[in-house]
C-alpha cells in the first residue's frame, strides 16, 4: 500500500457510516481507501462487492484506477440482508415478458443506496442469470407478490397501469386494536423521504392522495383481526401509516407503533392478489389469505 496521506473527511452522515472526501493522490481505489479510512483488504473488497463506494456520484463494483481530486462517499456500515433463499423456487410465474417472485419479507425489492446485491432484484436476476427491471415496490417487511419486467417495454406498460389505475393490488394483514368502523379509508400523507410517514385525515396542501379498501376482517384473538385490503393509491408505507393512524398498527411493525411481536425482520401484512394486463389479457395471481396461528404465538 502507498503512504498514508491525510484528507478532510465530511462529516455529513457519519454517524450511519457514511463518508465524504477527495483524495489527494491518484491510485487504485483499494489503495486510496486503506490509506484515508484505515479499512483492511476485506472490508475494502466487502463494500465494493455490495456497491457501498461511490467516486464522483457513480457506484463501483471492482477496483479501478482513480484520478486524483475525486469525490468518494464510502457507506462504511451498509445494511446487511439474509439471502439464503431458493429464489428460483420463489418465481411463482414467468413468461417472456416479465416474472412474479414471492418476496420473502426482511429483504428489499431493489437495490439500495448502500447495498446493490442483498435485494429481491439482485438475487432473482442472478438466479435467472437475466436482467430483471423494477415495476413496483414492497415494503422490505413486507412480503408477497411483485412483478419484475423482463424488458423496458413491459416495464413502461406496467407504470401506465399503475397510473391509470387498472392494476388491482390486495393484501391481507393481522392488525392489533379493535375492528375497523370504516369500509374506505382516505388520508394524506406528508411529502417527506423519512419514515414512519405521517398522515392526516384532513387534506393538506401539497400532501399525497392516500386511499385504501377494507374488503373482509374479522377476529383472530382478542388483541388481533385479520383484514383483507384493497390497496386503491400506492404510497410508500401506505397501508402502515393509514392503520397505524386508525389505532390499528400492522402486528410486528413497531416503527408504527405495534406492540406485540411477529416473526423477525417481519410485519404480518402480505400482498396476496396481484391483477394486471397483459396484451390482451387478464393476468391474476394469489397467495394464501391465512396467517397460521403459530406465526404470530
Amino acid at each position: 500500500m502507498s503512504q498514508i496521506v491525510k484528507v478532510s473527511i465530511g462529516s455529513q452522515g457519519f454517524e450511519y457510516g457514511v463518508k465524504h472526501f477527495y483524495n489527494q493522490k491518484s491510485g487504485l481505489i483499494s489503495e486510496i481507501l486503506f490509506d484515508s479510512l484505515g479499512l483492511n483488504p476485506n472490508q475494502i473488497l466487502e463494500l465494493l462487492n455490495l456497491g457501498a463506494v461511490y467516486v464522483n456520484n457513480r457506484r463501483h463494483l471492482h477496483d479501478i484506477q482513480i484520478n486524483i481530486n475525486s469525490l468518494f462517499r464510502i457507506h462504511t456500515k451498509p445494511r446487511r440482508y439474509n439471502c439464503d433463499y431458493n429464489w428460483k423456487s420463489l418465481i411463482i410465474y414467468e413468461n417472456e415478458d416479465f416474472l412474479v417472485l414471492n418476496k420473502p419479507s426482511g429483504l428489499p425489492s431493489h437495490p439500495s443506496v448502500d447495498n446493490f446485491i442483498e435485494n429481491t432484484l439482485t438475487q432473482t436476476s442472478l438466479a435467472r442469470n437475466l436482467p430483471l427491471f423494477i415495476t413496483h415496490r414492497l415494503d422490505t417487511l413486507t412480503a408477497g407478490l411483485i412483478v419484475y419486467a423482463k424488458t423496458n417495454q413491459f416495464a413502461k406498460n406496467f407504470n401506465i397501469q399503475i397510473q391509470e389505475r387498472t392494476i388491482e393490488k390486495k393484501y391481507v394483514a393481522l392488525v392489533e386494536g379493535q375492528l375497523l368502523s370504516s369500509k374506505k379509508i382516505i388520508h394524506y400523507m406528508e411529502p417527506s423521504p423519512r419514515a414512519p410517514k405521517k398522515v392526516s385525515e384532513n387534506f393538506t396542501e401539497g400532501w399525497a392522495f392516500c386511499e385504501l379498501e377494507i374488503l373482509n376482517q374479522k377476529k383472530r384473538t382478542p388483541d388481533l383481526n385479520w383484514l383483507k385490503i384493497n390497496l386503491l393509491t400506492g404510497r410508500t408505507h401506505q397501508i402502515r401509516a393509514q392503520l397505524s393512524n386508525l389505532g390499528a398498527p400492522v402486528l410486528g411493525d413497531f416503527l408504527y407503533g405495534a406492540k406485540l411481536k411477529y416473526l423477525p425482520n417481519a410485519i404480518a401484512l402480505r400482498a396476496c392478489e396481484l391483477d394486471f394486463n397483459w396484451g390482451s389479457q387478464r393476468m391474476k395471481f394469489n397467495l394464501s389469505e391465512e396467517f397460521e396461528f403459530y406465526e404470530f404465538i
